[in-house]
């Protein structure tokens, strides 16, 4: 499957990467993470403070996945409102798994202030605005529903947003110290200091075939063998077919990156952008002075119209945002997975023990790929953590 189409911006700003090598030999760990995306490289700095022998394989180079075409909008929020999380699964869980979120961003954080060199990583403002008049009252209701639970939020009536930005929206909820990063120099980050924490990395080596059996898994790659008492796939939409996760979605996404702009005018604090309509439009500024913007989402089966999408978000940009004026630098499409209920799917396969999937489906997935390895590593070294049948593959 590939994963993206175009030309993703962040790969274009990486100058140096640390290599790791191919496997050509047979090796046994404690702990394989298959996946060397931004998934699998917060898993492998999670293991790399606990005493697990663990081994990262990557089939290509490290980020050059869905990585490589993530926006790096990094939120508290889901794509699925909290009220109608609670609807769904009754508020004490609906409430803990939106706290979860909220921790995943200071762990990142964290993370983040221990690597050598940095990857854009900064706490922004954001901005989650109706759509319409017919959103607005359920914004209203989302809002009063984080405020109950203690998350912090104000609420910009109409006329506040025309105050701070030159669109107009009915309402909106802002909140502050989410996140925006460089996902690709974030990953490459994180496999490197990983590595210098003992985890082996090694790229160009593919999974070709595993054998299961009651007290060890096994693992075929072209060189070697790779012998291991739990595996963790984190190889996000690609690993559909094994996992057979029930609900889960498949679809297209469309991003551009603009030239670098001199003036953000109307744009308050840079702030994140999202709004209330499904699909939605995205927007984010850059470290060094672009703007992502992306949405238009589609059926995965759909052709791939990545030019005419593509003048399409910029116009949406330039009737949000006139007075910025600028064209697009780089397009792409990349494949998108979402659930019907809203939730990632973290958790042992519910077939074979010691196999493990985190699969951070949804919009806010680096988020949910924070939450999944602290659940992971719970799973394997407890056998328990508190959200793990919020997050069940059987589910």
């Amino acid at each position: 499957m590939d994963l993206h189409n175009g030309k993703p911006f962040w790969p274009t700003l990486q100058q140096h990467k640390t290599l790791f090598p191919k496997l050509k030999s047979s090796i046994s760990c404690d702990v394989l993470i298959i996946g060397g995306g931004i998934a699998g490289t917060i898993m492998a700095r999670m293991l790399s403070d606990y005493q697990l022998k663990t081994v990262l394989l990557e089939k290509d180079e490290i980020g050059s996945g869905s990585t490589a075409a993530n926006t790096g909008l990094l939120q508290f929020s889901n794509d699925e409102f909290l009220v109608d999380l609670i609807d769904s699964i009754g508020e004490e869980k609906a409430v803990y798994f939106y706290k979860l979120c909220l921790k995943a961003l200071d762990e990142l954080d964290k993370y983040h202030s221990y690597l050598p060199s940095p990857a854009d990583f900064n706490r922004v403002d954001s901005l989650y605005y109706a759509s319409s008049d017919r959103h607005a009252k359920k914004l209203k209701n989302e809002f009063e529903a984080l405020q109950k639970h203690g998350f912090a939020a104000d609420f910009l009536d109409q006329r506040a947003i025309e105050s701070l930005y030159s669109f107009r929206a009915p309402c909106g909820i802002y909140t502050k110290n989410e996140v925006e990063v460089n996902p690709y120099k974030f990953a490459h980050a994180l496999a490197a200091h990983s590595h210098d924490l003992g985890v082996d990395l090694y790229e160009h080596t593919e999974v070709l075939s595993h054998r299961f059996t009651d007290n060890e898994l096994y693992f075929e790659t072209e060189y070697g063998q790779v012998k291991a008492k739990h595996v963790i796939y984190a190889t996000g939409y690609a690993t559909q077919e094994f996992a057979k996760t029930k609900g889960a979605l498949l679809e297209r996404t469309y991003t551009i990156a603009t030239e670098p702009i001199e003036s953000f005018d109307g744009w308050h604090n840079r702030s994140l952008i999202w709004e209330t309509n499904r699909p939605y439009y995205y927007l984010r500024t850059t470290a060094d002075r672009r703007i992502l913007i992306g949405g238009l989402d589609t059926s995965f089966n759909k052709e791939d119209m990545l030019e005419t999408t593509s003048t399409k978000l910029l116009d949406k940009l330039h009737s949000m945002f006139p007075n910025i004026q600028t064209s697009i630098a780089n397009e792409w499409s990349s494949v998108f997975a979402s659930s019907k209920d809203g939730l990632p799917f973290i958790g042992q396969h519910p077939k074979y023990k010691g196999v493990y999937f985190m699969l951070g489906y949804g919009g806010n997935g680096t988020v949910y790929n924070m939450v999944a390895a602290d659940i992971l590593k719970d799973l394997i070294l407890y056998n328990y953590h508190p959200a793990m049948m919020i997050t069940s593959l059987k589910r």
